[in-house]
């Protein structure tokens, strides 16, 4: 050891002596004794750094949140969207044929907080999307909304322009979009939905009404939990059906023309058509007032068809009988009223001939032998005096007498004076031919055992019969002989109902109407025509009843639709006094 080396050591402890005992203090907390101050000034280096980099990881933690956010907020609107315009069931034919269905479609929304420049995106979107309209653009992007829609159902080059254009805040979510292939061949049947693909009109309105609004709102209504509703309209039948009625339409210059096909014993309808119609795939057409569904929503005088209910009275209460006698001799005056027949015959005529001579006096004078009360307990067991509920949600109550006097009772006889709807005479029409059961009427597939389980006897077997021989002798000599199809054996009655105006009875504008069944001897199906004001023509001769334009389009239609229905033509068949009446003796 040097001579130095005590000197300096005695030199240090000399200077640490000296040094303050905070000092020591706070060297010895922040080095410790004997700890190399290099390893940890490195080590504080090394805290500063992990500080720093959990800040910087802690904002760019929150940055990928609230893009993540952003994205599951986007998701969360889709959904939610998904519950307004979620899937609907597909709706089919008795054969499967889609009427209605959904497609997938983008709809163009904006959130005006995240859009930077609003002027900008303004003039951007309405220069590639001509159709949108720059002010309502403008009003709902200035908005302090976080989500408002822009334009629904955009076609994919517009979509696919506008993601060129790169706007923050501008977005696509995919919605259903109804469509109906078949456009305007079901229309007044099928209904319409509206741009959240909600239910409207008839059966898509009946399809919320039925629980699917709810499920919508709880988010079950996706297409995995959804079956087909399966009606029993028959499209081929449904096309035959309007392609004649537009013929008859035009060909008679008439202000509208409506029918119906209805299976007599289960009460299906198979083919509902009224013109003018509308293409439920441009929902602007069906709020033309015009285009209204005439055998359901209005309510008509049904003219000389009602008279199948007189007789029907008449032959069930058994105090007339097809051969009892009224005179017919001269018209019927009732108070200041005069009740006259179109083709007068001046004598004394039987039931058989009321029914093919379409007599008003006949008719009027079988009601008044059964009497008011009667006649109005009848047509309310037909269902003729209470509004007809079915699937479809539009429907009009009938247009009663305020008081129901004889003269009521009168005119009622032969269709004036009681307004109904269309398809409530079919239901009652139904009941007169099918043995007597009152069927309440479906859009949807039913059975014939269901349907009995529903029905309601109202006439006698044999009162039925009596019913069918009448209607089929109508078409062997009376005024449904243009609609006697060969092998089909046909029959029918026909109605010329003339239309109030200014509160007066107008003999040149009328409302025709033909009711045929098919075949007569044992009856599977029932036809209604009805035009609307046809015009008369060289070939009708001046003419503009029912006979001259309603039946000979009745009889087109049979023609068409039997074997679509499955009815098989049997020729040579005799006479309805043999076929009919014979075998209802033979049974009774």
């Amino acid at each position: 050891m040097s001579p130095a080396t005590p000197a300096k050591l005695t030199e240090k402890s000399t200077e640490r002596s000296g040094e303050p005992w905070r000092r020591r203090l706070i060297r010895s907390l922040l080095y410790g004794r004997n700890v190399d101050r290099a390893a940890k000034a490195r080590a504080r280096v090394g805290l500063a750094m992990l500080a720093f980099a959990s800040v910087y990881a802690l904002i760019g933690g929150r940055l990928v949140m609230f893009a993540i956010g952003a994205d599951a907020h986007s998701a969360r609107r889709a959904a939610a969207q998904e519950v307004v315009a979620t899937a609907r069931p597909d709706i089919v034919d008795r054969n499967g044929a889609i009427l209605a269905t959904d497609v997938k479609a983008a709809s163009l929304f904006g959130e005006p907080r995240r859009i930077i420049d609003k002027d900008e995106a303004i003039e951007l979107l309405t220069a590639t999307i001509p159709d949108l309209d720059e002010a309502e653009v403008r009003e709902r992007l200035r908005t302090r909304k976080g989500f408002v829609w822009l334009k629904r159902e955009v076609t994919p080059a517009q979509q696919q322009a506008v993601h060129k254009l790169g706007i923050p805040g501008i977005g696509f979510l995919r919605e259903n979009k109804r469509v109906y292939p078949t456009g305007n061949e079901v229309a007044h049947l099928i209904g319409l939905v509206n741009i959240d693909n909600q239910g409207i009109a008839g059966l898509e309105k009946w399809l919320d009404n039925q629980g699917l609004a709810d499920l919508h709102r709880a988010g079950f209504a996706t297409d995995r939990l959804q079956k087909p509703i399966e009606l029993a309209v028959d499209l081929r039948v449904e096309h035959a059906l309007r392609d004649e009625l537009l013929k008859a339409k035009d060909k008679f210059r008439a202000k509208a023309a409506s029918g119906i096909v209805s299976n007599v014993k289960t009460g299906e309808i198979v083919a509902m058509v009224s013109l003018p119609d509308f293409d439920p795939n441009n929902p602007k057409e069906a709020h033309d007032p015009d285009r209204i569904n005439r055998l359901t929503t209005g309510v008509y005088e049904m003219g000389s068809t009602f008279k199948a209910f007189t007789l029907a009275m008449g032959l069930d209460s058994g105090k007339i009988n097809l051969n009892s006698m009224w005179d017919a001799r001269g018209n019927l005056h009732y108070g200041k009223f005069t009740i006259h027949d179109s083709h007068p015959v001046g004598r004394f005529i039987n039931t058989k001939e009321v029914f093919t001579y379409s007599s008003n006096i006949g008719a009027a004078r079988i009601a008044l032998n059964q009497g008011v009360e009667a006649h109005k307990a009848f047509l309310a067991k037909l269902g003729q005096t209470t509004r007809l509920r079915t699937e479809l949600p539009e429907s009009a109550a009938p247009l009663l007498p305020r008081r129901w006097s004889e003269l009521n009772t009168v005119t009622a006889a032969f269709g004036q004076g009681l307004s109904v709807a269309p398809l409530q005479a079919v239901m009652g029409i139904n009941a007169l031919v099918n043995g007597g059961y009152l069927i309440p009427p479906t859009f949807l597939k039913r059975s014939e055992s269901e349907a009995q389980a529903m029905a309601k006897r109202v006439i006698k077997p044999e009162t039925s019969d009596k019913m069918r021989f009448l209607m089929r002798l109508n078409a062997e000599v009376g005024s449904a002989r243009k609609a006697d199809v060969k092998g089909y054996y046909v029959g029918g009655k026909t109605g010329t109902s003339e239309k109030v105006v200014n509160g007066r009875y107008a003999k040149k504008r009328v409302l025709n109407s033909f009711t045929a069944i098919l075949p007569c001897d044992d009856p599977k199906y029932h036809v209604l025509i009805m035009l609307d004001e046809p015009q008369a023509l060289p070939e009708t001769h001046g003419f503009i009843t029912s006979g001259w334009n309603a039946v000979p389009t009745g009889g087109k239609v049979i023609e068409r639709i039997a074997p679509l229905l499955g009815v098989e033509p049997r020729f040579e068949l005799p006479p309805a006094e043999r076929l009919i009446l014979a075998a209802s003796r033979t049974t009774q």
